[in-house]
C-alpha cells in the first residue's frame, strides 16, 4: 500500500535534507501578511477592550446584588475551584497544549461576557414572565428550567465557536474542543458563584445566622465542593460536538454544522435536568447528582482521557515516516508518542546542557506534534490548503533543534523501555532506507 502523503527525503550529501523547490526561507510563513486593519495588534486590543468592558459592567452588576462585603465573600470562595479546574483542563491539553492567549480569552469570554449576557437575558426574561402571568414562582421556575439553560450555554459556546472559527489550525480534535469548552465554563462559573455565594452571605447577614448552618456555607458546600464541574460538563459536551466536527473533512458541510448544532441540544438539555432537579422536587437534586451528573462526569472524563491517548497513537503512527526519510532517529516517534518519556527526555537535557536545552526540547517535541496531526489530517483527505509550507516549515524548526533534542529522546525512549526494531516493510513515497 503506497502511501498517500510524500516526505521530503534527505539529500546524501548535504548535511541538511533537502526540501522540494519552495520560496525563499526568509519569506516563509504560516500566514499570509494582513492589511492593518485586521493586523493582530488591532484584534488583540479589541478584543481585550470588549472583554475588559463587559467585566466592569458584570462586575458592577454582582456587587449591586450582594453588597461590596457581600461580593469580597463570594470572590474569596469563588476563586478556591478555579485554579484546580484549570489545571485538570490543561493537563489533558498536555500532548499538544494550545496556546495560552486562546485559553485566556476563552476564560474571560465566559467569565465576563457570557455572565453579562446570562444575567441580563434571564432577569428580563422572567421579569416578561412573571408581568405575562402573574406568577412569579412559575416564572422563576420556568426560568431556571427553561430560559437560563438556553441562554447560557448558547453565551458559552460563542466563545468555542469563535476559537473554532478564528483559530481553526489551533483546533483540530475532541480534546480542543473539551478543553476550550471547560475553561469557558470554569470562568463562567467563577463568576456566578461569586453572585450566589455574595446573595447567600447577604442573607446570614440580615439573619444573623453563621457557621457551618449558614447559607453561606451550604451554598459553598453544593456549589464549590459538590460540584465544581456542573458548567464544565455541561459547556463540555458542546466542546465534543466542536471537537467531531473538527475531525469531519471540510467538504461534508451539513455535518460539520450539526455535530455542534447537537452538542449545544444536549448541553441545554443536561443543564435544564440539573437546574430542574432543584426546583421540582425536595430529592431531586440528589437524585439527578448520582444517578445523572456523576455518571456521566466519568464517562466524559474517560472520553477525554482516551482522546489524549488517540493523539498519542497519531504520533506514534505518522512520525516513523520521517524517521525513515532521515529527519528523525528511528527512536524518536517511540519518545514522542510517550509523556513520561518527554518528560524524562527534557530533564535530560536540562541536566546535560542546562534549561536552554530543556526549553528546545520542548520546543521539539511541540514541533514534532504538530507535524504528526498535520500529516494525520492530510492521509485522511482533509489536508491544510498550505500542508507543503507548513511542512516544511515544521521540519526546519526540528532540524534546528535536532543536536539537543535528538539524543535527549533516544535516552528516553531506552530509559522507559520503548524499543525500536526496523518494520518490515514500509513505502514512503518510494524511499526506503532498509533496502540495500
Amino acid at each position: 500500500m503506497s502511501n498517500p502523503v510524500a516526505v521530503p527525503v534527505p539529500a546524501r550529501d548535504t548535511e541538511e535534507p533537502a526540501f522540494p523547490a519552495v520560496p525563499d526561507r526568509a519569506h516563509w510563513r504560516y500566514r499570509p501578511r494582513r492589511a492593518f486593519w485586521r493586523s493582530k495588534v488591532v484584534r488583540a486590543v479589541t478584543v481585550i477592550t470588549l472583554l475588559a468592558l463587559c467585566a466592569l459592567v458584570i462586575l458592577a452588576m454582582v456587587r449591586e446584588e450582594t453588597g461590596t462585603e457581600g461580593f469580597l465573600v463570594g470572590l474569596g470562595l469563588a476563586v478556591l475551584p478555579v485554579p484546580l479546574l484549570l489545571a485538570a483542563f490543561r493537563w489533558l491539553d498536555r500532548v499538544e497544549p494550545g496556546p495560552w492567549k486562546n485559553l485566556i480569552f476563552a476564560f474571560a469570554w465566559g467569565a465576563f461576557a457570557a455572565a453579562l449576557v446570562a444575567l441580563t437575558a434571564n432577569t428580563f426574561a422572567v421579569r416578561w414572565i412573571a408581568t405575562s402571568t402573574t406568577d412569579r414562582a412559575s416564572a422563576d421556575a420556568l426560568g431556571a428550567t427553561v430560559v437560563a439553560p438556553v441562554v447560557e450555554e448558547s453565551a458559552k459556546a460563542a466563545a468555542i465557536l469563535l476559537i473554532f472559527l478564528l483559530r481553526r489550525r489551533d483546533f483540530t480534535g475532541l480534546v480542543d474542543g473539551v478543553v476550550v469548552a471547560g475553561f469557558t465554563a470554569t470562568g463562567f462559573a467563577f463568576t456566578e458563584n461569586i453572585l450566589y455565594l455574595g446573595r447567600a452571605f447577604g442573607e446570614d447577614q440580615e439573619i444573623g445566622t453563621s457557621g457551618l448552618g449558614s447559607m453561606t456555607a451550604g451554598t459553598f458546600f453544593v456549589r464549590v465542593v459538590m460540584s465544581p464541574f456542573a458548567h464544565p460538563l455541561f459547556t463540555v459536551l458542546t466542546g465534543l460536538g466542536f471537537g467531531f466536527a473538527a475531525l469531519v473533512a471540510r467538504r461534508k458541510r451539513v455535518r460539520r454544522i450539526l455535530l455542534p448544532v447537537a452538542g449545544l441540544v444536549l448541553a441545554m438539555g443536561m443543564h435544564a435536568l440539573w437546574n430542574g432537579s432543584a426546583v421540582y422536587a425536595a430529592w431531586g437534586f440528589l437524585v439527578v447528582y448520582g444517578m445523572f451528573m456523576v455518571p456521566a462526569f466519568g464517562l466524559l472524563t474517560w472520553l477525554a482521557i482516551w482522546s489524549r491517548q488517540r493523539e498519542l497513537r497519531t504520533i506514534s503512527g505518522q512520525l516513523p515516516a520521517y524517521a525513515a526519510a532521515g529527519w528523525l532517529s528511528p527512536s524518536e516517534p517511540l519518545a514522542l508518542s510517550s509523556m513520561r518519556a518527554r518528560s524524562m527526555a527534557r530533564s535530560f537535557a536540562a541536566r546535560t546542557y542546562g534549561r536552554p536545552a530543556a526549553q528546545a526540547v520542548g520546543e521539539y517535541e511541540a514541533f514534532a506534534t504538530t507535524l504528526a496531526f498535520l500529516r494525520h489530517r492530510a492521509q485522511r483527505g482533509d489536508a491544510d490548503p498550505d500542508f507543503t509550507a507548513r511542512e516544511q516549515e515544521l521540519l526546519h524548526h526540528l532540524w534546528q533543534r535536532r543536536a539537543v533534542a535528538s539524543p535527549a529522546l533516544t535516552y528516553a525512549a531506552r530509559a522507559t523501555g520503548r524499543v525500536w526494531s526496523p518494520p518490515q516493510y514500509l513505502d514512503y513515497g518510494g524511499y526506503n532506507p532498509y533496502r540495500s
